[in-house]
Order: C-alpha cells, then sequence, then structure tokens
C-alpha cells in the first residue's frame, strides 16, 4: 500500500519514471530514488499512516482555497479559472475586481455554476464543487491581481496574481532585422590591467567594451557575476554563488568610487610605496589571489565608508538610501548574512555557510539573528554600500558599452542555482529543497553522472508563491545588459535532483511548470529589452527545442559539439540557426591551444580523472581523427591558410589556424558569435575543468596579457576587422 501511495504522489510531483539517457537508451526511475525525492519534498515517506495525514491535510487545503494562487496567460488569451466552493455558494454571485497594474482596475459578476464543472470533494460532511469560469475581462501585459467577494462585500473570498505574457521574448530590431553580431565573452576576474588591484574589476570592463566596441564587437559576455563570500574569498566558484539577485563586490574598482576620490588620507595610503608594491604583486600573479584581494579591497573600502558621508543631508547619502529602499527584504538578507559570516570568522569559526554556524544563526527570521542584526547594523550597512557600489560600477560599464556603439552591450550569466550555504537559502529556506541537490545524470563525459552541490528550488512552493523568487530572480539579472544567458536552460523543463549521501546516478528528474516559466520570463525580457540566450547543450529532451525557439530563447551552439552524422565530421556553422549564439570553445572547455594539443587529455591523466588508460588512449585517437575533420572542414569552406598542411599528423595550433577558425564561426548564420580571449592570446590552460574542485584551481587564472598590451596589438586588431566583415558578409 505504502509503495503505490509513493508511485501515485511521485507522479502527481512530477518526478519522472522513465527517461531516455546520454546515449539515447530508456532508463527507469527506482522506487527508492522517487521516495528520496520525496523526501526532500517534506514528504513522511516511512510512515504509511504519517504520509496519508499529509496529503489528506493537502486535499483539503486546496479545496478550500477557492483559487490558485496564480494564473499565467499569453497576451489574448481569456481569463479562465477554476473556481473551488462550498456546494451552498455555488449559486451565490460573486463580484470580481481586477487591480490592474499600472490602470484601473476592471470589474464584472460571475455565477459559478455557469461555468463548466470540473471536480467535486467530500469531506466533513461537507461537499465542494470546482467550476471553471471565465470572467468578461481581457488583461493586457503585466502582473495584476484578482479578488473575489460575495456581492456587497468587502471581504474577499479569495485573491490570485494574473500574470499577463507576450509568449516571446525580446529581440533586439539589429537581430530582428537579420544583423550579424559578434563579441567576446570573458572570465571577469581574468582581466589583467596595469592599474587593478590583482582581479579584473568593473573599470577593466568598462575598457575593455570601449576598446572592443572600436574593434568591431557589438556585446561583451560575463559569466556570473553574483555575490559569492566576501568572509570566505577561496569559495571562488561563479556557479556556486550565495545569491543570484546581488553582486560580487570583488569586481569594485576601489579608486572609482567617488568616496576614494574625496578621502585624501585614504589616496595618500594607498599611494604609498609598500601598498603599491603589494598591489603590484597581486597583479603580477598568474593566479587571482582571492584572499589577499578581497583583504586589501575591504580594508580601505571599510576606512571609506567609515569616513564617508552617507546621511540625508548629501546627495550621496540620499542615493544610497533610496539604493537600500529599492532592494528592500533581499539586500538586507544579503548584507546580514555577509556581515555575520565575516563576525563569525573573526572569531575564530569556520562559518563556510550556514550550515556550520551556531544553531541559533542558521535561521534568518530566529530571535538570535534579529538580535544580533540590531546590535551590528553598522556592520550590515557596510555591506548594503558595497552591493550599491558594485550596481553603480556595473551600470557604468553598461552605459559604456552603449555610448560605444555596441547593439547589445553587456551579456550577463544567470547560474542554475545557489550553493548550500548561501545567503540565499539561508532567508529563504522555505523555497528550497535543502535535502537534494541538482545534477546530472551519467553521460559521456561525466559517466558516473554529476553533482553540483545546488538545493533545488521547490517547483510547488515556487507556484504556491507565485513565481515571486522567479521574477525577481530574472529582474535582477536584467539589469545594466542588454542580454542575459540562462544556464542549463533546460532545467526550466526538469533539473536531476540526486538524494543526500546517494551516487548522482540514483538522482530522478523533476518537472517545472515549463510553460508559465517561458512565459514569465519573455514578460520580464520585453520589459528589460533583454535578449535572452539558453545554455542548452546535452541531451534535449522531446518537444523542448521547440518550446524554447518558439519562446524567442537563443540556442547555444558550439562548434565541437555540432557533428553532421549523415556525413560525418562537423557541422557547417553555415547550417545554424539563425536564432542561436554559436561559439568554439567555453569555460568548460579546453582553449583551442589546449584542444589541439590535448593538453586538456594530459590534465585528465595527472589529475586522475581518466577510468584507466585505456580509455584515454581511445580519446587521444578520437582527438586525432575529430582535428582532422576540422582541417577537412575549413578546407571545404576554402578557409585553410595556405600555411597551414592538410594532415593533422604535422599540424600544430598556430595564429593562422586559430583566426581561420574564428573566422568560419563569424561566416555563419547564428545571429551571434562568442568568442574567448584566451583563443585569441593562443593560451592553453583552461578555467575550469568540470568535475575538479581542489585538484585544479578553477576559475583563478588570468589572461596571459594586460587589456593595455592587447590592444596595442595590430594583428589582434587585423583579427577583429576580419570578424567584423565576416559577419557582414553573414548578415548579407
Amino acid at each position: 500500500m505504502l509503495t503505490n501511495l509513493i508511485e501515485q504522489l511521485a507522479s502527481a510531483k512530477q518526478i519522472a519514471s522513465e527517461f531516455v539517457d546520454a546515449w539515447g537508451q530508456p532508463a527507469k526511475v527506482p522506487l527508492e530514488s522517487k521516495r528520496a525525492m520525496l523526501a526532500a519534498m517534506g514528504y513522511r515517506v516511512d510512515d504509511e499512516a504519517a504520509l496519508g495525514a499529509q496529503l489528506d491535510a493537502e486535499w483539503r487545503q486546496h479545496w478550500q482555497t477557492p483559487l490558485d494562487p496564480v494564473r499565467v496567460l499569453r497576451s489574448g488569451e481569456a481569463l479562465t479559472l477554476e473556481l473551488r466552493l462550498p456546494i451552498e455558494q455555488v449559486n451565490d454571485e460573486l463580484a470580481w475586481t481586477l487591480a490592474l497594474e499600472g490602470a484601473a482596475p476592471l470589474s464584472g459578476t460571475v455565477l459559478p455554476v455557469d461555468g463548466e464543472m470540473v471536480g467535486v470533494a467530500h469531506f466533513d460532511e461537507l461537499e465542494y464543487q470546482a467550476y471553471q469560469v471565465t470572467l468578461a475581462a481581457l488583461p493586457p501585459l503585466g502582473y495584476h491581481s484578482l479578488s473575489l467577494s460575495r456581492q456587497g462585500s468587502q471581504v474577499a473570498l479569495a485573491c490570485m496574481q494574473i500574470i499577463v505574457s507576450p509568449g516571446s521574448c525580446y529581440q533586439p530590431p539589429a537581430v530582428a532585422e537579420g544583423r550579424k553580431l559578434w563579441g567576446p565573452s570573458i572570465q571577469l576576474y581574468c582581466l589583467r590591467s596595469q592599474r587593478n588591484w590583482g582581479i579584473g574589476d568593473f573599470t577593466d570592463l568598462s575598457r575593455l567594451v570601449e576598446q572592443m566596441a572600436h574593434w568591431g564587437a557589438d556585446f561583451v559576455g560575463l559569466n556570473p557575476i553574483h555575490a559569492l563570500y566576501p568572509a570566505n574569498p577561496e569559495a571562488a566558484s561563479p556557479y556556486s554563488p550565495s545569491s543570484r539577485r546581488w553582486l560580487n563586490i570583488a569586481y569594485i574598482d576601489v579608486e572609482a568610487t567617488p568616496e576614494f576620490r574625496s578621502n585624501a588620507a585614504v589616496q595618500a595610503e594607498v599611494a604609498a610605496v609598500d601598498f603599491q608594491q603589494r598591489l603590484a604583486a597581486l597583479r603580477t600573479l598568474e593566479y587571482v589571489d582571492y584572499s589577499q584581494v578581497i583583504q586589501t579591497k575591504l580594508a580601505v573600502l571599510q576606512r571609506l565608508f567609515d569616513a564617508a558621508a552617507l546621511d540625508a543631508h548629501s546627495a550621496r547619502g540620499v542615493a544610497f538610501a533610496e539604493f537600500i529602499r529599492e532592494g528592500g527584504d533581499s539586500l538586507r538578507q544579503q548584507a546580514i548574512f555577509d556581515a555575520l559570516q565575516a563576525h563569525l570568522y573573526a572569531q575564530g569559526q569556520n562559518a563556510w555557510g550556514w550550515p556550520a554556524w551556531p544553531e541559533p544563526l542558521r535561521h534568518y527570521q530566529g530571535e538570535a539573528v534579529g538580535q544580533w542584526a540590531q546590535e551590528h547594523e553598522a556592520d550590515i550597512r557596510f555591506y548594503m554600500y558595497l552591493q550599491w557600489l558594485a550596481a553603480e560600477q556595473l551600470q557604468a560599464a553598461d552605459a559604456q558599452a552603449r555610448q560605444a556603439g555596441m547593439l547589445l552591450g553587456l551579456y550577463r550569466d544567470l547560474a542554475v542555482g545557489v550553493s548550500e550555504g548561501s545567503a540565499e537559502i539561508w532567508a529563504n529556506h522555505d523555497s528550497y529543497c535543502v535535502q537534494a541537490s541538482i545534477g546530472a545524470p551519467p553521460d559521456v563525459l561525466g559517466p558516473r553522472g554529476q553533482n553540483w552541490g545546488l538545493p533545488p528550488l521547490d517547483p510547488s512552493r515556487l507556484r504556491a508563491q507565485a513565481y515571486a523568487p522567479f521574477i525577481e530572480l530574472l529582474r535582477a539579472n536584467m539589469r545594466a545588459c542588454g542580454a542575459l544567458r540562462i544556464d542549463h536552460a533546460l532545467g526550466l523543463l526538469r533539473l536531476w535532483w540526486v538524494p543526500p549521501g546517494a551516487p548522482a546516478s540514483q538522482g530522478a528528474y523533476i518537472y517545472y511548470p515549463v510553460d508559465e516559466l517561458l512565459a514569465i520570463l519573455a514578460l520580464e525580457s520585453v520589459r528589460n529589452q533583454c535578449l535572452v540566450i539558453g545554455e542548452d547543450l546535452g541531451t534535449i529532451p522531446e518537444g523542448m527545442d521547440v518550446l524554447l525557439k518558439e519562446g524567442g530563447i537563443y540556442s547555444y551552439k558550439v562548434f565541437f559539439f555540432e557533428r553532421d552524422h549523415q556525413h560525418g565530421g562537423f557541422k557547417s556553422p553555415r547550417d545554424y540557426p539563425a536564432q542561436a549564439m554559436a561559439a568554439l570553445t567555453t569555460h568548460d572547455m579546453p582553449t583551442l591551444r589546449g584542444y589541439w594539443h590535448c593538453e586538456d587529455l594530459q590534465l585528465v591523466r595527472e589529475l586522475g580523472l581518466s577510468p584507466d588508460e585505456q580509455a584515454l588512449q581511445a580519446q587521444y585517437r578520437e582527438r586525432h581523427e575529430n582535428k582532422q575533420q576540422v582541417l577537412n572542414s575549413l578546407r571545404a569552406h576554402e578557409l585553410l591558410p595556405p600555411s597551414v598542411g592538410q594532415d593533422v599528423s604535422w599540424v600544430g595550433m598556430s595564429t593562422e589556424l586559430s583566426q581561420a577558425l574564428q573566422v568560419h564561426l563569424c561566416l555563419g548564420n547564428s545571429a551571434l558569435y562568442s568568442t574567448q580571449l584566451e583563443d585569441w592570446l593562443d593560451m592553453d590552460k583552461p578555467v575550469n575543468i568540470p568535475g575538479t574542485s581542489t585538484e585544479y584551481p578553477n576559475w583563478r587564472r588570468k589572461l596571459s596579457r594586460e587589456l593595455e598590451t592587447m590592444f596595442s596589438d595590430a594583428s589582434l586588431e587585423g583579427l577583429a576587422g576580419q570578424m567584423t566583415r565576416a559577419r557582414r558578409q553573414a548578415g548579407q
């Protein structure tokens, strides 16, 4: 009986019973995986009576709630809804009011029994009936509030949020007209310059976009710039953030802040010989020293904050107060987390994340946190101040991009989740299933599957909140940019959940309300005039590609993954869809030079990531064949330079070959082409090796050259010119 109950509940909670694996074979999800998923959602799957009581309570609550929390419509779609009432009320005429966003409200009446009956329930000697009714209203795009009441009563029986979407994401006019654009994608921390403090910052970004625009680029793509952990700076992965709503304060340019420019004493300290020597040492390092960078910046920023006049009597103070007001609870949550974590580390505690904190402090809404916040308001304001500076400087970089003539400007990257010890989960615990982690099932690149250590949002709770967390997330990440890349966009349909302590292979797919999520994404995209790119690599579920295309979301085409299975070799970029962003390599792949010289396979051997030497040798043989196919493709498109041989056995990666590949992608059909600066500079080391943490210095490797010398390089300027001309040719 319990087994049947678990199977039924798993189906109701959209836990997949089967799926097609990476090899195209059907795979079954075992009962134990379903049981673990339901346990992560809070169900008592170990006790039949307790589980039955939970389900009964949910069922009663559903029927005793007249309306669902939210209804998502496409523009022009009739406003239909399910209305659930006790039988004695179904003949009552009900008044409805639709409070429109930014417009006068609409109102009318409805008689439930005039609709179609869609359900009946009995409990406690009561009968409830459900009807599908249509209201005489056609709401415009936006977020609206519907309330129902009895005629003549001011007390609402029920409320519901109505979300009306355009159905398709924003298309910039130039892209809609067929323009072909290109731009570099960078890891911001990688940028070197003669003036930064050992890590790329927002001023470096402003200079990069200005120069790249001069060279013909129309966008600059960024790694996720989400908030990390100032008190735990070595937790540096941009894809395991503390919050996706706020920014990484490591990217603040201290010397560009108004408070620095008006503080002569701090300027003198920074100009001192020993301080400048310290900065010079941080700049020359091959890898970012996050601890030293953050400690150096925070010490100076604290001095600036302490001396600043940020009260109601100064323009800066008024602007800061407005930033705090607009940031609301979310900003305060982040600032309290950062200040509290710093406080605990200062006491010598291992405070990597809230699960390691003293028990009373693990609960944001608890009395202990509230008391601590009252006693440390100045510390909290300091971290709010840091977020303010970061937001100002990011906006300045985006403004610089647009002023320089870029058609898209910045494009940002939205990570798929937050880490288990994050501020976002600490302050919004009920929205997440902290007993599970997002990952991936076994595939060619990860035969054992992957566990990313990112607790997932609970789809049921997300809908119960009328998608507020998702909406806030999109709004935060569509600020100061012209495009947004959504990491693992397939997660809008389903996510692979891994139970605690279990191998990733024992997880299961949980389905999300994809139609409603895509509709909200389209609405926010149009409102923010932000193009959307969906990272859709991997095994794409049937129909998802159509949903993304119809939703106006741009696909992600990586050259080395696009194979021509009919003729062999690599697919011609000229056959890529127009609604896509193409790339040669990504942050999770080797650079072009690393790929060509098999540096990544050598690292696999050195780090012990290959199952055995035989499997590794097979990868070497496959790489040799793939490289020959690359040369064949370039030759077929008449792009192979005369200086490059035709037999891969005698061809190393060269500037000529690298640039030919760049032009090859630029001549393709995709609207966007994203290049990696590492490939422009013939670098061989990757920024990240998937499946590693401490084995390799992920997310730390800098570019090999400073911005100043890179933009004085005539050969790189020539490459940019070739790419710009190729993109124009492709758009004709």
